[in-house]
This record gives C-alpha cells, sequence and structure tokens, in this order.
C-alpha cells in the first residue's frame, strides 16, 4: 500500500487546497489525464495541457480529469497555439487553475477565468512580467528559471531571479526550472518560493504519456546532455526550447519533412519534422528525431516508477533537508 506523501503547507498550498507544495509542470499531450490525476491525489497540483484541443474534445478531456480525482487539477495554455477562446471559459468552469504562458500577462484573460470560478496563474521568465502579472490580477505567478526543459521563457538562472521577484510581488510564487530533487524543491523554498513546478522528472513516470524512447533517453541523459535550440521552431518559431542534444542532432539529418504519426485527441495527425510536438505513447516513425523536451536536472533521474513514488520521495527530502537547514541554523 503506498504511503502518502506528508503535509508541507506554504501560501501556495493553502491557496491552491493541496497538501504539497509541488506543481507538475503543464507539458503539451504528456501531461494527460492519468498523470494529473496521479500528482493530484498525491498532494500536489497536477496539470494537464492538451494545446491544440477543439472546444468540444477539451470539455471531454476535462470532464475525465474530473472523474478521476476531486483534488485541485488545473491547465495550462500556451496562447500562441491557442485555437479557440472558448477553450478558456471551459477550462476556468471546470479546473481549479487556469495558468497562461508565453505572453505579457493580460488582466482581460485574468478577469475571464476568475470570472469562471478558477484561480489564475501565469508563467513568466522576468522580474518585469512577473510584477505584470501581479498587477493583472494572477492568484499566483510561475517563475522560470533558464535550467527549464520545453520552452523557455527567460534567461536568468532561477534561484536569483526566484529571490528577485519575491522581494518585487505579493502573490505566491512558484518556481520552475531544473528541479527533480527534495533537495532542489528544499531549495527554492529557502530561496522565498512557495512551491516547485515540477516537468521533467513526472516524464519518467508510469502514469505520462511520453513515448518509452522518450523516457529511456531521459534516464541514460546528464546534465551536460542538454542544449537551449531553436531547432524545433515549426509551427512555433522564435521560441527557445531545452531538449536532449541527441535529438537535435539527429533532427538535423532527417531528409524528410514529416517526422511521424501520432495520435492527439483521438484523431490521427502528420508531425512535421523540427515541429515542437513531442513523441507520446502513440508516435511512430523517426521517434528519435522528435524534441525530448529535458532541463537540467535530467541526470537525477534513473528510472521509471509511479508518480505517487516520486511525490512522496520529494516531499519526505524536502522535509528532511529543510530541517537540516533549520537546524544548522539555529544549533541550540
Amino acid at each position: 500500500m503506498e504511503t502518502a506523501p506528508p503535509a508541507l503547507r506554504t501560501r501556495f498550498t493553502e491557496l491552491v487546497g493541496c497538501t504539497v507544495p509541488v506543481q507538475l509542470a503543464g507539458m503539451g499531450w504528456v501531461s494527460g489525464v492519468d498523470l494529473a490525476a496521479a500528482v493530484s491525489e498525491a498532494g500536489g497540483l497536477g496539470m494537464v495541457a492538451f494545446p491544440t484541443a477543439t472546444p468540444e474534445i477539451l470539455t471531454g478531456l476535462l470532464e475525465e480529469v474530473r472523474q478521476r480525482t476531486t483534488r485541485p487539477v488545473g491547465i495550462n495554455f500556451i496562447l500562441p497555439l491557442l485555437q479557440d477562446d472558448a477553450c478558456i471559459d471551459i477550462a476556468a468552469q471546470r479546473m481549479s487553475v487556469v495558468e497562461f504562458f508565453w505572453a505579457p500577462p493580460s488582466p482581460r484573460l485574468v478577469a475571464r477565468v476568475q470570472a469562471g470560478g478558477a484561480l489564475t496563474a501565469w508563467q513568466v521568465g522576468s522580474v518585469e512580467e512577473a510584477r505584470e502579472a501581479a498587477y493583472a490580477g494572477c492568484d499566483f505567478v510561475v517563475v522560470q528559471g533558464a535550467e527549464a526543459g520545453g520552452h523557455v521563457r527567460g534567461s536568468q538562472a532561477l534561484l536569483p531571479l526566484v529571490s528577485e521577484v519575491t522581494e518585487h510581488v505579493d502573490i505566491p510564487v512558484v518556481a520552475a526550472g531544473g528541479i527533480a530533487t527534495g533537495r532542489s524543491v528544499a531549495a527554492v523554498l529557502a530561496a522565498g518560493a512557495d512551491g516547485a513546478r515540477i516537468g521533467t522528472r513526472f516524464v519518467a513516470t508510469t502514469e505520462t504519456d511520453a513515448h518509452p524512447e522518450y523516457q529511456q533517453a531521459l534516464i541514460r541523459a546528464t546534465s551536460a546532455d542538454t542544449v537551449l535550440t531553436t531547432q524545433f521552431s515549426v509551427m512555433w518559431p522564435d521560441a527557445p526550447h531545452r531538449v536532449l542534444s541527441g535529438s537535435v542532432e539527429r533532427a538535423r539529418a532527417l531528409d524528410t519533412d514529416i517526422a511521424g504519426e501520432a495520435v492527439l485527441a483521438g484523431a490521427p495527425v502528420s508531425v512535421p519534422a523540427s515541429s515542437p510536438v513531442c513523441p507520446t505513447r502513440t508516435t511512430t516513425g523517426h521517434v528519435d528525431a522528435m524534441p525530448h523536451y529535458a532541463g537540467q536536472a535530467v541526470g537525477a533521474i534513473t528510472r521509471i516508477e509511479p508518480a505517487a513514488e516520486v511525490m512522496r520521495r520529494l516531499t519526505a527530502d524536502a522535509i528532511t533537508h529543510l530541517h537540516e537547514a533549520s537546524a544548522g541554523r539555529n544549533p541550540h
């Protein structure tokens, strides 16, 4: 029988209603229903991301999430890829949190989500954007450091960025980028963050929708194997992203316009070469030439295991390191 993670309360957990200050990164088509529900059931904030889903498809997917867990769950929208604004209203009525990325914070969108009954978050890459998010009325802000896997908004290292942001905003701050262990969760909390947002570590879980070859590539990789690039920019230009360098090399060597096929939201689609679509369980074709998104903490991943076990260990180790740090500051 799995043991639930111990509680670790912060402003983030109090706001969202979870018991562990860990937010799953909303990773397009990889953080699906299974993974989001598993993270939420383990005490964190599970997140889904279905970038190109129609309103009808999104409604069904979010209803499925809600059938799987009664705990807080959120959704991430990448605004340049959002096909229909109606998806925002659908999400606000069903999800606990609606989060936006890759656009300046918008008071109009924040108000729209909050009118639908959900909390609003914005993922940012700078102090300036964090202040804009707070001014726009966001309930919390996700601050992304340059160590992050996937699409990277800013250029600063995470810890100094978090420390600076917390001096300028009053809303809860969630730190993202290069976090894969309890020690790193403790480090961002000690730096002033109210939560840790984790992506790459959860790609290597039994519940993820990532392709097995992608998962094994993460297990083999070290932190030196990631690179910030614009290689996978077809359909989304000028958006830097951190991936495993091997996938970049194989994409550049590919002599075809179509890298493979995948089933997304129940429909078969062609995956263009050098597109941002990463390989999922349903992907066939040149899987190794598709983006293997990975943060700089990828070297900490050594095996595939259930998300609940990852959550339990992250929380227990974070508490241990926080207690040790506190004892060191107060030896008597």
